[in-house]
């Protein structure tokens, strides 16, 4: 029978359970942090309207699954907050973080991890019980990280400009331990898995390249032309999409033959983006634009100015109205 845990200020869908209705839109959480807000925007074909707007301090990151609580991350402040789902009602704020820049949503759902760079520790959090279930010590600079698919393995850059990538076994999501280290040909940002999981793409921190990594041997698969760095790397279906925020452009490439698709003109610090049912959406740190296109083509729906400055952007389905 399907479960709901019931919060105090919203629900949280336990993994695997679906809304009483199946009507439901995408919309775009973005972290607005010199405007202290958080923003729905609507997606679709006739999106980039603004739904609702939440006021955090200096919320440098927004991570979320598409059905529960929000993340938060505010470095300014120290804290991790949880916002109801669909509300945003802040329902719990966790605080004694240094510098948290970077969450990552681990498959099935129950846990984020939380990447401190100040304290060098990795803290799980548990988002069905509110309460931080695990941290784990993995080096200064701690930022970029990504889970395979399957959500036994995470890489972790550290650093933006990381010269050391840390790799997790987290068969156990509530207690990962570190089994390995590499160091990267180029200084690294960005790290994602490929969807069947036996590939890692590493985005540049300086050169015009992204590594390509086998997963399991840590060897060097290939190296690929890319945008004027950092390069932020993201999956959606066959493609892998390589954004460039200095070089205002997006990249599409099948992620199995390494062909390269094309590439579009995106507003000047475009560095961010998410992917949800073959549309991408990005965020501009330098003009406040968010957009959205579908990753096939790479044909685009809308511009929308929605702040001064965005940062990180994530999607969470609601109901539809």
């Amino acid at each position: 029978m399907r479960r709901l845990l019931v919060l105090a200020a919203g629900l949280f869908l336990v993994p695997g359970a679906s809304a009483g209705s199946s009507a439901t839109r995408p919309v775009a959480l973005v972290a607005a942090e010199t405007a202290n807000q958080v923003i729905a925007v609507s997606l679709g074909p006739n999106g980039g309207h603004v739904l609702k707007r939440v006021h955090i301090v200096d919320p440098l990151m927004v991570a979320a699954p598409l059905h529960g609580p929000a993340v938060v991350l505010s470095p300014a402040t120290g804290t991790v907050t949880l916002l109801a789902w669909h509300s945003l009602r802040p329902v719990k704020v966790f605080r004694g973080f240094r510098d948290p820049e970077v969450a990552r949503i681990a498959p099935g759902d129950r846990f984020v991890y939380v990447a401190d760079g100040g304290t060098g520790d990795v803290s799980v959090i548990d988002l069905a019980r509110q309460r931080v279930a695990y941290r784990i010590h993995v080096g200064a600079g701690a930022h970029h990280m990504s889970f395979s698919p399957d959500g036994k393995r995470l890489w972790i850059a550290l650093s933006e400009v990381a010269t050391t990538i840390v790799r997790l076994d987290t068969s156990d999501l509530q207690r990962p331990r570190i089994v390995g280290r590499l160091h990267p040909r180029f200084p690294s940002h960005s790290i994602g898995f490929a969807p069947d999981g036996r590939t890692v793409w590493v985005g540049s921190a300086r050169a015009r390249r992204v590594t390509v990594y086998d997963a399991a041997t840590t060897k060097v698969v290939r190296v690929l032309p890319a945008g004027r760095a950092p390069q932020e790397v993201a999956f959606s279906g066959a493609r892998v999409l390589l954004t460039s925020g200095y070089g205002s452009s997006l990249q599409a490439v099948l992620w199995r033959t390494y062909r390269r698709l094309g590439t579009v003109r995106m507003p000047y610090g475009s560095f961010n983006l998410a992917t949800y049912s073959g549309e991408v959406v990005t965020s501009s740190l330098f003009t406040g634009q968010v957009v959205e296109l579908r990753a096939g083509t790479l044909h685009r729906f809308w511009t929308a100015k929605v702040a001064p400055a965005t940062r990180y952007v994530a999607i969470s389905l609601w109901p539809s109205r």
